[in-house]
């Protein structure tokens, strides 16, 4: 399997690091990680997965992750979106797929309609900006807040997000959408999924993972490909 990584401009000069899985196909699957993860481990076996299912695959770290450039406290949804839209740029590919773990699946579901999405695909996405609030107080009591690590975030995190807003993302999104999600997912309840679909146009898909929490299980992770990629071929 033969994979190229690549170092691709945003703005002001920051790069995100991007690897491409090679695949004989007009077929892209952009795989967009969670709020403070990275583009390794479960995405290279993801895009390895696409590529034996006949895709080419690109994975990335948003800025602030991983080997990007730029600081996480420094880097919102709004950046976020914009560090997908230039990976698709970039790539240029007939046809997009996109996949998005978490936080990464809301921006996803607000980029969708810049990048031409064809699919969008979610794995406990955070959809409702209110998945959010909890860290929300700390943040308005102590001007910011560090979830682990060096992950923090400000005021100006929220201000950003709040701008944005799931409905509107998802109105007019004509598209098939399928969502993958843990049953006894804490981080973000299965519950907003659940609401989710029924604000989307399109045909959708809403598979609840028995059992599964956030992270997925080895066995939730091989239920969740083999069903996706069924899914897709069956488009």
């Amino acid at each position: 399997m033969t994979t190229e990584k690549h170092q691709i401009e945003v703005e002001n000069g920051e790069e995100i690091s991007a690897v491409h899985h090679k695949s004989d196909s007009d077929k892209w699957i952009f795989f967009c990680h969670g709020f403070g993860s990275n583009k390794e481990g479960s995405y290279e076996a993801r895009a390895e997965r696409a590529v034996e299912e006949g895709f080419n695959a690109a994975r990335f770290d948003f800025r602030g992750n991983g080997e990007s450039d730029g600081c996480f406290k420094e880097q919102f949804l709004s950046d976020k979106i914009d560090d997908l839209k230039a990976c698709v740029e970039y790539f240029d590919p007939d046809r997009v797929l996109l996949f998005g773990m978490s936080f990464g699946g809301k921006v996803v579901f607000h980029a969708a309609r810049d990048v031409d999405a064809e699919v969008v695909v979610g794995k406990s996405p955070v959809t409702y900006n209110s998945v959010m609030d909890k860290f929300r107080e700390a943040v308005e009591e102590n001007g910011e807040f560090t979830l682990f690590e060096d992950k923090t975030i400000t005021a100006d995190f929220y201000t950003d997000l709040d701008t944005y807003d799931f409905r509107e993302a998802v109105e007019g999104l004509d598209v098939p959408v399928a969502i993958f999600h843990g049953g006894a997912d804490t981080t973000v309840h299965f519950e907003n999924s659940a609401k989710a679909v029924k604000e989307l146009d399109g045909e959708a898909l809403l598979y609840k993972l028995k059992g599964e929490k956030h992270s997925l299980s080895d066995d939730g992770e091989a239920k969740m490909q083999d069903m996706m990629f069924s899914w897709l071929e069956n488009l």
